[in-house]
């Protein structure tokens, strides 16, 4: 046997004489500091060492010979051999077995029967309900609290496991749209641990974890529960902490990837400030969210609450900050895995209820008020619709849904508020759903049935000028494809902000055939139109006789069939072909050229 490199002898592991068998280490050498095991090439019996321990050799010289013919060496595998002992644990991977389980939830009973006797969940238990079976891979899962000018190691690591945040990678939905895709980075603060505060050692976890998911396209599932800036962790030299990248990480993921974010439980200070950067916020009916917690609340002198007092859920709900309410965890995980499902790709579809039904969605009645949700459940995909924000903005209903398996955002109008009149509510929601769905390149519908903008004073003085207008302004900037479909009043300038900024800019706008149409409300039309018409004759029967008679000239001038042959509306179509008509949309509609969404507005 010859060297195969320049390195010094060290040590032999056989003696001349000794039967060896192919592959036995005969010599360590080292080179480079490194040792390096040098094995026998062949069967047989060590004849002879050409050199010892403390010789330096070179590529070529020789270091032993070996007596083929001597003997044969029982091989591994012979029947005769005996068997061999197991190995024995490695010392090195005992101590990482024993230190990995201090971050499971077995180590910490007492925590975790205090988390259930709350009705709540672990960090981890709800990890393990989000991602598929055996897919999470954890990062930082040895931190600890920054905090061992305090503490002693031993304590640090059973009272603070991960720094009290789980991150890592895992899949999500990946039975119906394969791994690829459904690799989704997670975050989870967890309670038990310093109450979820925001550690210096797990904003490092979290930044690397959103770098990872900005550098690699991957969506966002953030489980926020936790109680801010923790001002215990003194390893480190910080005055306020207010250097950290934490927050403008998470604010850069804005319009480039989804983000979905869950509270239950008390979510205040810096963890509501990265739910609120999330583009959809699911929340447990006990929840809490607010931007500062008691302490911070009774700090600034403005008087002591309890934390139930401080954004409770309902009223959060109703503000427009939570997106979907749920009851507790295991429903707020559901619909994450739901939400995140649009985002995902297309699934097999589910086909809708009849269409035939749509003939009949609409009251007989033109005046009378009716449930228009009842109208997209009705043409889309089975069971695939989802209502969000339905606590806020009552004047249009944003929704995601799926025709043909295909995501698409729906917009439409709730004629059981304010008669579907667009207020300064509803129009942000409104403009703040078209902008994220143009971000994420889901196509939008829109279900008309608006008498206009909301008017009057009270209105303009909540700066309704402002904010109708975001309808337009956003609308103009959309790339995804647009469709819209006028159910049954398209009036004024609201009806123009309901098709993406007038009756053209949509891929079509089409109308069901009671649809009316106008530039403003056919009632004030003839009473603005026709008011000295009307002032001439006395006030009763015969002005009202007059007034009828106006108002069904208007209605008959402002009919769909009208609409469509002055060519001001691509279509009038029986409720039971608007599925195929949106199918037939989506098949060919592409991005429009233009510069993509930078951002998704929170609000």
């Amino acid at each position: 046997m010859r060297s195969p490199l320049q390195a010094q002898v060290v040590q032999w592991l056989a003696q001349p004489g000794d039967a060896v068998r192919q592959d036995q280490p005969l010599l360590v050498v080292e080179a480079m500091k490194m040792e390096h095991e040098l094995r026998a090439e062949r069967d047989g019996r060590l004849a002879e060492c050409l050199v010892v321990p403390g010789d330096t050799v070179n590529p070529g010289d020789p270091l032993w010979r070996i007596d083929a013919a001597a003997i044969q060496a029982p091989r591994r595998d012979s029947p005769t051999s005996a068997p061999e002992a197991a190995t024995p644990e490695r010392d090195e991977l005992r101590r990482l077995r024993e230190r990995l389980a201090f971050t499971d939830d077995a180590a910490r009973p007492e925590a975790v029967a205090r988390r259930h006797a709350l009705g709540l969940r672990t960090a981890r238990e709800n990890l393990a309900d989000l991602c598929d079976a055996g897919s999470f891979i954890e990062y930082g899962a040895l931190a600890v609290a920054a905090q061992a000018t305090r503490r002693s190691e031993a304590e640090l690591i059973a009272q603070t496991p991960a720094d009290g945040m789980v991150t890592g990678i895992g899949s999500v939905n990946g039975a119906m749209f394969g791994p690829e895709r459904a690799r989704t980075a997670v975050l989870a603060y967890d309670a038990t641990v310093l109450a979820g505060t925001q550690g210096i050692r797990n904003h490092q976890k979290t930044d690397r974890l959103l770098g990872i998911a900005l550098d690699q396209r991957l969506p966002v599932v953030l489980f926020a529960e936790g109680g801010g800036g923790r001002p215990g962790d003194t390893d480190m030299p910080i005055v306020a902490g207010l250097h950290v990248g934490t927050f403008a990480a998470m604010a850069r993921l804005s319009g480039r990837v989804p983000t979905i974010g869950i509270a239950a439980g008390r979510c205040f200070a810096g963890n509501a400030a990265l739910l609120g950067c999330c583009d959809v916020i699911i929340a447990t009916r006990g929840s809490n969210i607010g931007m500062g917690g008691p302490a911070m609340v009774e700090g600034g002198g403005l008087g002591r609450f309890p934390p139930e007092a401080i954004g409770p859920a309902g009223v959060q709900h109703a503000s427009g900050v939570i997106d979907l309410l749920v009851d507790d965890e295991a429903q707020a995980v559901a619909a994450a895995r739901r939400c995140l499902a649009f985002f995902q790709g297309r699934v097999v579809p589910v086909p809708p209820p009849p269409l035939e039904r749509l003939r009949e969605a609409l009251p007989a009645s033109r005046s009378r008020s009716y449930d228009s949700r009842g109208v997209l459940e009705g043409l889309a995909d089975d069971g695939s619709v989802v209502w969000l924000r339905e606590g806020f903005g009552a004047g249009i209903h944003t929704a995601l849904a799926r025709f043909d398996g295909r995501a698409v955002g729906v917009l439409v109008n709730n004629p059981q508020h304010l008669g579907g009149a667009i207020d300064p509510d509803a129009a942000d929601k409104a403009a703040r759903f078209m902008r994220w769905c143009d971000a994420h390149g889901l196509p939008l519908l829109s279900l008309v049935d608006t008498p206009g903008f909301m008017v009057g004073p009270e209105v303009e003085a909540r700066a309704q000028v402002r904010h109708v207008s975001r309808l337009f302004v956003v609308a103009a900037a959309l790339r995804v494809p647009f469709f819209s479909v006028v159910l049954r009043k398209g009036f004024g300038l609201g009806a123009m902000g309901m098709t993406a900024g007038g009756f053209h800019a949509p891929g079509f706008t089409v109308a069901w055939p009671g649809a009316e149409f106008g530039a403003m409300g056919l009632e004030g039309a003839v009473r603005l139109g026709y008011r000295k018409e009307l002032e001439a004759l006395p006030e009763g029967p015969q002005r009202q006789a007059l007034f009828d008679d106006l108002l069904a000239r208007q209605i008959a001038q402002g009919a769909a069939i009208p609409m469509a042959t002055t060519l001001e509306i691509d279509a009038v179509i029986d409720p039971a072909d608007t599925r195929a008509w949106l199918l037939r949309g989506l098949e060919g509609a592409k991005l429009r050229d233009g510069p993509a969404v930078r951002t998704v507005d929170p609000w």
